[in-house]
């Protein structure tokens, strides 16, 4: 067994690696950036949603899918899935390999005379071919939608994901620091008919939202201080949420809820979004997730081998045999992970889709976010080396 490994003193302070990028009080200026937008933002047919399940229900519903039968790919968080189903779709299962690649043979064998539209997963920032996509599209007569959701900011080379199907989908949660927020693109112009105008986003969810991260901001920064400071914050605002019996609508959910169908993005995390440089993110993206591959691939095989042009990459997907077990040790350090979708939607059977079941029971989702420092990676990386041992 290696020797234990023990924290410097940066280290020591710093006991906090979340598993999101945090929102720093600087980014709540009101000062708008002077460089133009990334794709999607500054798209022409784009609509802003509360959440990103939210656009694959119009889309669904905006491409005459209801009805229909759509093909999907089996490994799927479920939310989306459920989306799909409550627009009316019939989502028939594609299978998806064990570095998450989608099975274009299968993809083509398994369109029928009920299919009316292909949707592509693009995992973790990675580009599924979509070149390889479109010609099978175009072969059938078939529409593209691009769940992007995992992938904002990421490119196929110098293509930016989400921009070459009729429509792509977006979440801008996970990759930013906003409280809230996903979109709808509709690139075909033949695609006609407009997306109902959303409702203003609940205020008192976007502000707890956004209070949340400042207090991991706060923690991650402060070390010691900080998570003290949001220890006593998170008590008392759950003392407010008890007695005044507010909820805010929450992001992370494994559902979808036909009820928030129709929220919209907050202005608030819109004007954060617009202040970050978007090529600055993927680059620390890209430099974090490079530094863990050089430093866990002689331990541990990596689902992704490689960083491509224009992968931005969302998380590190860590292949554990005791993927609960090793979460356990690195939240002992103080780091957050993700236990990266275990479980997908009760309409896809597992048993046919074996690399799947792989994937479910054994990817823990690594942080390489865009507020970690090379010195945050080398301290993860040792972690992580001695939590699968």
């Amino acid at each position: 067994m290696a020797a234990r490994t023990w924290p410097t003193a940066r280290e020591a302070r710093r006991r906090y690696i979340p598993a999101l990028p945090t929102l720093w009080p600087g980014m709540l200026s009101p000062l708008a950036a002077s460089r133009p937008p990334a794709f999607p933002f500054g798209a022409k047919r784009m609509t802003r949603f509360y959440l990103a399940r939210n656009a694959v229900y119009h889309g669904a519903k905006l491409l005459g899918l209801p009805g229909h039968e759509v093909l999907v790919p089996a490994y799927h968080h479920g939310v989306e899935v459920g989306a799909l189903a409550a627009a009316g779709v019939l989502p028939r299962f594609v299978r998806v390999d064990a570095r998450m690649r989608l099975d274009l043979e299968d993809l083509e064998a398994k369109i029928g005379p009920r299919t009316r539209a292909l949707y592509v997963i693009h995992y973790a920032g990675f580009a599924q071919p979509m070149d390889d996509v479109m010609a099978i599209a175009r072969r059938h007569g078939l529409p593209v939608v691009e769940d992007c959701a995992l992938s904002l900011l990421a490119a196929e080379g110098t293509r930016p994901l989400g921009s070459v199907g009729a429509l792509g989908i977006f979440c801008f949660y996970k990759t930013l620091p906003v409280p809230n927020g996903g979109a709808l693109v509709v690139n075909d112009p033949d695609v006609r008919g407009d997306v109902p105008q959303p409702e203003a986003a609940p205020l008192a969810s976007t502000l707890s939202h956004a209070a949340g991260s400042l207090l991991q901001n706060a923690a991650f920064r402060l070390g010691d201080a900080g998570e003290a400071f949001r220890g006593a914050a998170r008590r008392a605002y759950a003392y407010v949420r008890g007695a005044t019996g507010v909820r805010p609508v929450s992001t992370g959910t494994m559902t979808f809820d036909p009820a928030t169908v129709d929220l919209g993005m907050s202005a608030l995390s819109e004007l954060i979004a617009r202040r970050l440089d978007a090529d600055a993110i993927v680059a620390a993206r890209r430099r974090n997730y490079f530094l863990l591959l050089g430093r866990l691939r002689d331990r541990v095989v990596p689902v992704f081998p490689e960083l491509p042009a224009g992968a931005s990459p969302l998380f590190y997907p860590l292949l554990c045999d005791d993927k609960a077990a090793v979460g356990a040790r690195l939240a002992a350090r103080g780091i957050e992970t993700v236990d990266f979708w275990r479980t997908g939607h009760p309409l896809c059977p597992e048993e046919p889709f074996p690399d799947v079941a792989m994937l479910r029971r054994r990817v823990l989702e690594l942080p390489v976010h865009q507020d970690l420092q090379p010195d945050d990676m080398a301290y993860l990386a040792r972690c992580v080396r001695e939590a699968v041992e």
